[in-house]
């Protein structure tokens, strides 16, 4: 049996021919055309906290746990099993953060965190994959155990730490941050003339290369690794065939129960380690801390059409707006006129690719976001903090076409029960 086997009924990388390079350009005109516009919103409006370093950093920050969280769900459907439980791994990851990172610090804290979401995707795996239990019901159970798990251990473990409690850690030191010498410092100076473009792209790149934390670092090696790993390996081949046509992998020789404990227990580890990644980096394990972030992660990864690098485009859009609540009222304002004219601008796509339905429904919010921002000058508090799940969800529902989910996705396998 060879890998190549493999490759009948399963979604493999496209093979390289001459029109593949063009493509990419056009998404890289496309990104530029994106970000000048940007760039002139924030011209337009003084809103210079739209493409702002403290803007980016913040992006990062928000976007991190999401992408772990939706990257962890790309390697359990991959393998055929739905894994909505992604909410309650975080928690354990957050709680396993909070317990070793006091102790013995951050590493610690991330590999503690990380193990014990990988205990919760053993825990589904074992319900899903071995007994046959619905993946939903499962993952519902899971994140209804998580936190009150939790909040019994903290109880037990926190309650008389120094500077702990019932419901939270004591605090935790951040891990190693990294900056660029001499880039960062020049970057700053082009951002601080307020030119239009080159400001704002000094101040994207100054985000990327000053105080970012080893964990983001190590969340997009992950991302690459999971593009190289599940598409370029043997190993990654037989995975994806598990979700697509797990009988006739069967057939082929591949132990399907091996390869989905493997992707499930591995998306447990990688929700853990968005958890972890939220307790650090804000010092302290905290009940609630997750906020749903795993749920917006399983959206992530569907509006990536179950691919690593939609997946991180739709972490980085809910990281983005995260970043603009935390900037305040006139930032989010701005972030009005600049919705507005991106929904403009997927209508008038919709339309070409003749979904009038949606292209339509697109036009109108546009007209009445972009009609919103020049009748007020501000927003209101309560508006504000939900900006991030207004616009996240906007986008979700109006962009996210022709998606395609592995076949088997959710499906309950037995060995030796084909048809």
């Amino acid at each position: 049996m060879t890998a190549a086997g493999l490759t009948v009924g399963v979604e493999t990388a496209p093979p390289r021919r001459g029109g593949r390079p063009g493509r990419w350009r056009w998404y890289l005109v496309g990104a530029f055309v994106a970000f000048a516009v940007v760039a002139l919103v924030r011209v337009f409006t003084g809103a210079d906290d739209l493409t702002s370093r403290g803007t980016v950093a913040a992006a990062l920050t928000a976007a991190v746990p999401i992408a772990m969280a939706g990257l962890g769900a790309l390697w359990a459907e991959r393998a055929g099993v739905v894994n909505i439980g992604l909410e309650g791994m975080m928690v354990l990851g957050t709680w396993g953060a909070g317990f070793a990172g006091y102790q013995w610090g951050p590493w610690a804290g991330v590999v503690f965190g990380l193990a014990l979401g990988a205990l919760g995707g053993l825990l589904h795996a074992i319900a899903t994959v071995t007994f046959g239990v619905d993946h939903i019901i499962s993952g519902v159970a899971i994140n209804l155990l998580a936190p009150g798990a939790a909040l019994f251990l903290s109880k037990q473990y926190f309650t008389d730490a120094p500077g702990g409690g019932q419901k939270q850690s004591p605090p935790l030191r951040d891990v190693p941050h990294i900056t660029v010498p001499g880039i960062s410092s020049w970057l700053r100076s082009l951002e601080e003339q307020h030119w239009w473009l080159v400001s704002d792209l000094a101040g994207v790149l100054g985000g990327l290369v000053t105080e970012v934390s080893l964990l983001t670092v190590i969340a997009a090696l992950l991302l690459v690794g999971t593009l190289y790993v599940l598409w370029r390996t043997p190993f990654g081949l037989r995975l994806r065939a598990c979700g697509e046509a797990p009988v006739a992998a069967e057939s082929l020789g591949v132990n399907v129960y091996k390869y989905k404990y493997a992707a499930v227990i591995m998306s447990g580890a990688l929700a853990g380690l968005g958890g972890a990644f939220l307790a650090i980096s804000s010092s302290q394990f905290r009940e609630g801390q997750t906020g749903g972030r795993g749920f917006i992660g399983l959206a992530a990864m569907i509006f990536g059409n179950w691919r690593p690098g939609g997946l991180a485009a739709g972490a980085g859009l809910f990281g983005y707006t995260d970043a603009m609540q935390l900037r305040g009222s006139d930032a989010v304002h701005a972030l009005l006129l600049l919705l507005g004219i991106a929904l403009l601008t997927l209508a008038v796509v919709q339309f070409r690719a003749r979904r009038v339905t949606i292209a339509v429904t697109a036009a109108v919010l546009g007209v009445a976001f972009g009609g919103w921002y020049f009748v007020t000058d501000e927003l209101p508090p309560e508006l504000v903090g939900a900006a991030p799940y207004v616009v996240t969800l906007l986008v979700l529902a109006l962009a996210a076409q022709r998606l395609r989910m592995p076949k088997a996705d959710g499906q309950i396998y037995r060995r030796g029960e084909a048809g």
